[in-house]
């Protein structure tokens, strides 16, 4: 339990039958009448859902704790995403509506962040951008403005982006995993 007064950002904590909720942003507000309050902005750690919440001052609140732990993504296994703790090499098996949008940009090898709440996955966070290889686009027509200089290409993971016309087959560029966006040609 935690006080409204000990809010940060990016504690967790446990609302309205249990579930998870990351705090975004809080303000403490002292009107000149009446008492004191503070303003959230909560995020829903399981559905990305944002929603405003104002507790009055000094209100205890239920804390959850959140295990993150930096984990490699080693294989697929059906519907599974296996990772491997590389402190106790321990295996996890991560169903895909944990992993979610991460997936998109999953290869072997690649660290992620799997954050667990009393023994059960609640998601899986990729650094802000990877270095990914383009499997396959097609090359890119000189004149061809219609589309604002992109074209589609399709990534290692199987996931589509857009690109400039330039980039070609093979190359090796940073995307971002928020987003989908491109960031940038990689030079080896």
């Amino acid at each position: 339990m935690a006080s409204t007064n000990d809010l940060k950002n990016g504690m967790v904590l446990k609302l309205e039958g249990g579930q998870l909720w990351s705090v975004v942003e809080f303000q403490h507000v002292k009107p000149g009448k009446g008492p004191a309050f503070v303003r959230t902005k909560l995020k829903n750690v399981l559905s990305g859902k944002v929603v405003d919440k104002t507790f009055n001052a000094g209100v205890k609140v239920e804390t959850a704790t959140i295990d993150r732990r930096d984990m490699q993504f080693s294989y697929m296994d059906g519907d599974y995403f296996v990772f491997m703790d590389m402190e106790t090499y321990d295996q996890l098996m991560v169903e895909r509506k944990a992993v979610g949008d991460a997936a998109n940009f999953l290869i072997e090898g690649f660290t992620a962040s799997v954050a667990q709440h009393e023994g059960s996955v609640l998601y899986v966070e990729l650094p802000a951008a990877v270095v990914l290889t383009i499997e396959h686009t097609d090359p890119g027509v000189q004149g061809d403005r219609s589309t604002g200089g992109t074209k589609p290409a399709k990534l290692e993971t199987g996931h589509e982006i857009q690109v400039p016309l330039f980039v070609t087959t093979g190359e090796k560029v940073k995307v971002d995993t928020r987003t989908s966006d491109y960031l940038g040609r990689v030079n080896d």
